[in-house]
């Protein structure tokens, strides 16, 4: 195929024009994808497909392969993973790859909050280790028997197959994307950029090691060796991929999610993160300081973003809030930004929106002014910060104004209701449109923390409600169910 200047192609929303830059780059043997909701063309360069095929091909073939391996060598497996991270000399090694990698990140101004592979990372990649090999295997479990004359059928679970990752830049990953194999299947992954050095050094100095030592079969973990977004859309795209599962958020897991649905791989996406936390009129003042004090202690996607207070508990609620902001502020060594939707700045302090304070931003410290207004519209915009707390406030009427202005414009993702009422609690449960619901503070929203089994994703609603599981998908929720037939009879016939 031939790319010309000015080149349109038809997608189902009419006709879109490959951009220049693409016909300049195009090289015989590429591939074109256009993303069916937007138009939008993507280039996947031949050396990045080939690269991708290699790794799905290997893994495809490390999965039917595993069909024959004992769960003891699976259990080895995450033995051997857990012993060599907790080897110093081994993991000085990932410490170092690590150490160049955040460097590097800085430099380009990229935050580097995920990035830090620190003591307690650490540990809880140890400790998610340690949960797999504790975890029981789904492998051939029969969920159900169906009886009949002379023969009967059992509903058995199996490993689905290769599931594809696609992650940020944290090199945590492994130690929850290695649990698929717990329920008999293999990965293929891509590391965001900023975290590529670190993950080459876990693959290298404890990742194939172990693989080796438990005697599973090569390819059941494979690391993309590419910085390139490309590998990515070519993973989700590949026709021999079981399950996509996009860790991250923004237009970058949209993307992935358009790629993988259109080539009919099935998919799992994270998309927007950011909490909300609302109170009723029943609030306790302390128990609502807490919850917001220890949902902002660091900014990932569970981390409180939405506030909402009612109108009739702004005297006393609106300076808690303002306490717990402080609080953490000084605690992570900076201050605290707060926005506040129009037609709420009455119930904030005025000097807060005359007042400059600094702020710890991804490219440095910058001056800011400690509260500013915000339009009704953007309550659902994630904030992204750096030791510097910042939510969004507005004051409600009540609870159900605050569940509309939820279900209308967050990411449907987290949602906790401050109350001092059971039956409010149980009301709020039925109608807010959120996967993850509770009564303090949102942090708790995490496999390894709330069900003691590492995530390989955390899946909100603003895709809609998901298809037979739950938001937390974790590596013994990856299977499909086989039918299996026992005839008795040789006589039995329809």
């Amino acid at each position: 195929m031939k790319l010309t200047q000015g080149m349109q192609v038809l997608y189902s929303g009419g006709i879109t024009t490959v951009p220049d830059e693409i016909v300049k780059q195009y090289q015989p043997g590429d591939q074109l994808v256009v993303l069916q909701g937007t138009g939008e063309v993507l280039r996947i360069p031949r050396e990045q497909h080939d690269l991708v095929d290699a790794a799905v091909t290997r893994a495809y073939a490390a999965f039917q392969a595993l069909g024959d391996v004992p769960d003891a060598a699976i259990d080895r497996f995450y033995d051997e993973l857990a012993a060599r991270l907790t080897d110093d000399q081994i993991w000085s090694r990932i410490a170092e790859a690590n150490a160049a990698d955040v460097e590097r990140a800085r430099a380009r101004g990229r935050s580097t909050t995920r990035l830090v592979a620190s003591d307690k990372m650490r540990q809880d990649m140890i400790q998610g280790l340690k949960d797999w090999r504790n975890t029981p295997s789904l492998r051939d479990r029969v969920i159900d028997t169906i009886t009949h004359p002379g023969w009967k059928v059992e509903q058995v679970l199996s490993g689905l197959g290769v599931v594809g990752f696609v992650f940020e830049g944290r090199p945590n990953v492994f130690a929850d994307a290695t649990g698929v194999l717990r329920s008999g299947n293999t990965t293929v992954m891509r590391i965001g950029s900023d975290a590529l050095g670190t993950a080459k050094a876990i693959v290298a100095h404890a990742l194939e090691p172990a693989l080796a030592a438990a005697g599973l079969p090569e390819g059941c973990v494979v690391l993309i060796e590419s910085p390139e977004h490309s590998a990515g859309w070519a993973l989700f795209s590949h026709p021999k991929l079981g399950l996509a599962v996009a860790r991250g958020s923004g237009r970058a897991v949209d993307q992935l999610g358009s790629i993988a649905r259109q080539a009919g791989v099935p998919v799992s996406l994270h998309g927007t993160g950011g909490a909300w936390i609302i109170a009723d009129e029943t609030a306790d003042a302390e128990e609502f300081r807490l919850a917001l004090f220890h949902s902002l202690d660091r900014k990932v996607c569970n981390t409180v973003n939405t506030v909402c207070i009612p109108q009739a508990r702004a005297g006393d609620l609106v300076p808690a809030l303002l306490a717990a902001l402080r609080e953490r502020g000084e605690k992570l060594g900076h201050g605290y930004k707060l926005h506040v939707v129009e037609g709420s700045e009455e119930f904030v302090p005025a000097e807060l929106f005359q007042t400059k304070a600094k702020m710890l931003r991804a490219g440095g410290e910058a001056e800011e002014l400690v509260a500013e207004k915000i339009a009704s519209d953007r309550m659902g915009h994630e904030w992204e910060w750096e030791q510097t707390p910042e939510v969004t406030l507005r004051v409600v009427r009540d609870v159900d104004e605050a569940v509309a202005h939820f279900n209308a414009q967050s990411p449907q993702f987290v949602a906790s209701l401050i109350t001092k009422s059971e039956e409010a609690y149980a009301r709020f449960f039925r109608i807010v449109n959120a996967p993850f619901v509770g009564n303090g503070f949102t942090r708790w929203v995490d496999g390894q923390y709330a069900l003691r089994r590492p995530e390989l994703g955390l899946s909100n609603w603003q895709f809609g409600r998901l298809f037979g599981r739950g938001g937390i998908l974790t590596g013994d929720g990856v299977y499909t169910i086989r039918l299996r037939v026992t005839q008795t009879d040789p006589n039995v016939h329809r």
